[in-house]
C-alpha cells in the first residue's frame, strides 16, 4: 500500500501548533482540499469526524476516528468508512532538532498517510499516481496550516 509522509518547520511553538491541529473541524477554513468536516462523536482523548474533500476534482467522503496523544506530539487518524479501502495515518508535532523546548519557537510537523484505493487490478497504474497527488496534497495542506498559524498568532 502506497504510504506518503511530508515534513515541515514551521515557525510556531508546538502548543500552538497542536490547537490548529486538533481542532479538525476548523480544517475547511485553511486547507482548500477540505470541504468539510463534522465532529459526530467526541470522548476523552478521541473525536469521531465526517470528512469531505476533492483531490484532483474528484469527492471523497468518509469517516475516520482520531487519536489524541497530547504527550506525545501525536494524532492518529483511520478510516472506519468511506470511499476508500484504507485511509490512515499521523500528524506528529515536535520541537524542531536543535530547540530544546521550541525556545526559537520552531516546530517540526510530519504527516503520514497510508491508503488504498481497493481495486487489486488497477493498483499498480493508480498507486503511483495516488501517491503523487497525495504528497502534492499534503504538502498543500502543510502550506496551509503554516498561513493558518500566521493569521492567529501564538498566544502560548
Amino acid at each position: 500500500m502506497p504510504e506518503v509522509g511530508v515534513t515541515a518547520r514551521l515557525a510556531a511553538t508546538p502548543a500552538h501548533v497542536w490547537r490548529i491541529l486538533s481542532d479538525m473541524e476548523a480544517f475547511p477554513r485553511f486547507m482548500n482540499s477540505v470541504e468539510q468536516v463534522r465532529v459526530v462523536e467526541r470522548g476523552d482523548g478521541y473525536t469521531v469526524t465526517e470528512w469531505v474533500a476533492r483531490l484532483q476534482g474528484m469527492r471523497f467522503r468518509w469517516t475516520e476516528r482520531d487519536d489524541f496523544d497530547p504527550g506525545a506530539g501525536t494524532i492518529t487518524y483511520r478510516q472506519v468508512a468511506g470511499d476508500l479501502r484504507r485511509f490512515e495515518g499521523a500528524w506528529t508535532v515536535t520541537p524542531a532538532p536543535g530547540d530544546a523546548e521550541a525556545a526559537d519557537g520552531r516546530t517540526t510537523v510530519t504527516l503520514n498517510a497510508i491508503f488504498d484505493f481497493g481495486l487489486p487490478m488497477l493498483s499498480a497504474m493508480l498507486d503511483p499516481v495516488g501517491k503523487v497527488v497525495l504528497r502534492r496534497n499534503v504538502e498543500t495542506m502543510l502550506k496551509g496550516l503554516e498561513d493558518e498559524l500566521g493569521r492567529t498568532g501564538d498566544d502560548s
